[in-house]
């Protein structure tokens, strides 16, 4: 289902920017312009760090509501180093993203699953 320039952002992007997105450990992009980039198609959050530093820079494209209607869910995306990944994750969100549009299969290259943060221990009830 294409996205006719009359229908609402068809979903939204967090972009990680903390100790290791977006900073000089990640080398060969110009982080603001991917920023600017994004933002051109879909409203961009800026996160501090989203805990999977290993895949910075980390991009989390998160469904509309007609998308989680369909079924859709984020979709983590790491390693996107490059104007062309950039520009990769761009054309996905302007086709609908998430539960709108199929997930590219150059994206799939991208596209993590986060690890699941340890519960805390419970405590010992005040002993």
């Amino acid at each position: 289902m294409p996205v006719r320039p009359t229908d609402p952002v068809p979903c939204r992007v967090t972009v990680c920017r903390d100790c290791c997105c977006g900073s000089p450990k990640v080398t060969g992009i110009d982080h603001g312009a991917q920023i600017a980039r994004l933002g051109e198609e879909a409203p961009v959050r800026v996160s501090e760090c989203l805990d999977v530093c290993d895949q910075a820079n980390v991009i989390v494209v998160q469904p509309s509501a007609a998308g989680r209607a369909a079924g859709g869910r984020p979709v983590w995306l790491g390693l996107v180093n490059d104007r062309d990944a950039t520009e990769d994750v761009v054309a996905w969100v302007t086709a609908g993203g998430p539960g709108v549009a199929p997930l590219p299969d150059i994206l799939d290259l991208y596209a993590f699953s986060p690890r699941r943060r340890a519960s805390p221990e419970p405590s010992s009830g005040g002993r």
